[in-house]
């Protein structure tokens, strides 16, 4: 695994969304809150009595120490942590796992961009690359990954901001991880957010670059699987 978890997860099962960053879930007849750092819809996944995975924190200073790491839709695992990619990325990097930032030196986390700070500066001798991670959990269509599953301002604002990045003569890309195993191929979720549609078309127009890969994901944590194709019409 590239992203092993610290300690075993536990098993519970979901009951409801409480708030935008909590949800109740029940275990052993005893109904809890726990964390979720996921803000999208997470469309299709959050149904009452699913299994889900939760990672468990030793910091005494969080309220709330278990996180939604998986949900199981039908008989496999779901990653719906939006940290999950980031970290994938740059495991995938160090073990030089990634074609596309092969002879770059330097991994920096976080990075101001403009008015915007994206995932991922990679620096090497032939320039900078920049990257923003974005996790996908939606598949429709047989088998299509598709982002976003809600509409997505904040999304559309680092699209542009990547496309200044290569108008300035810098590499950028987005890694889209999609932490399901029946993708097939990735595109945009034209039926949840047309505008970023569009805005993905245009950046990638511009010289952007797109890398989907399809995580591996498992109770022990993550994996970088194959690499896939853009869905075309």
């Amino acid at each position: 695994m590239l992203v092993p978890f610290a300690a075993p997860c536990v098993e519970a099962r979901f009951v409801s969304r409480h708030k935008r960053f909590t949800v109740l879930v029940e275990r052993a007849g005893e109904r809890f809150a726990a964390h979720t750092n996921n803000t999208g819809s997470m469309l299709g996944l959050l149904r009452p009595g699913a299994r889900v995975l939760l990672s468990v924190s030793d910091n005494p200073a969080r309220k709330l120490k278990h996180t939604l790491e998986m949900v199981e839709l039908d008989g496999f695992w779901v990653g719906v942590n939006t940290s999950a990619p980031l970290r994938l990325l740059q495991a995938a990097f160090r073990a030089g796992r990634l074609p596309g930032a092969r002879g770059y030196a330097n991994f920096r986390r976080e990075v101001a961009c403009g008015d915007s700070r994206l995932d991922a500066l990679l620096e090497g001798p032939g320039g900078r690359l920049w990257v923003e991670c974005k996790n996908v959990t939606l598949v429709e269509d047989g088998g299509v990954a598709q982002f976003p599953d809600a509409v997505t301002e904040r999304g559309r604002k680092h699209l542009y901001a990547l496309a200044r990045a290569r108008e300035a003569g810098d590499r950028a890309a987005l890694f889209f991880c999609v932490q399901r195993g029946d993708a097939a191929c990735f595109g945009p979720a034209w039926a949840v957010d047309p505008a970023y549609g569009e805005a993905l078309q245009e950046v990638l127009d511009k010289g952007v670059e797109l890398w989907a890969y399809r995580a591996l994901v498992t109770p022990r944590g993550l994996d970088l699987g194959p690499r896939l194709a853009l869905a075309r019409g």
